[in-house]
């Protein structure tokens, strides 16, 4: 189990949160006729750094972007939706020739 600051309630065990899923995808525009079936089923499952979306249910019910790294579990970042992102130097070693791993 690991703990997750919450922006607006402080440092809450993760069994307060329910997980949402890649805090790094964009929707495709609503009248779009391509990208929705790439957006809802292929999926990447990154080792290393990622940043996630957590829904704080047992809280204050806000969505709280997780800057977590999926080997070690080790959080880096919180923050509001959008305010958390993956910078260029924590895309991990292998990630850019489509390594990824299983769940950690």
């Amino acid at each position: 189990m690991f703990r997750i600051e919450c922006p607006w309630c402080g440092t809450r065990d993760m069994v307060e949160f329910t997980y949402v899923g890649d805090g790094t995808l964009t929707r495709p525009a609503l009248g779009a006729r391509t990208g929705h079936f790439e957006h809802v089923y292929l999926r990447a499952n990154p080792k290393g750094t990622h940043v996630e979306l957590w829904h704080h249910v047992a809280g204050c019910r806000q969505h709280v972007a997780v800057k977590r790294d999926t080997l070690t579990h080790e959080i880096l970042a919180t923050g509001g939706p959008g305010e958390v992102t993956a910078a260029r130097d924590d895309v991990p070693k292998g990630a850019a020739k489509g390594e990824t791993g299983g769940m950690a």
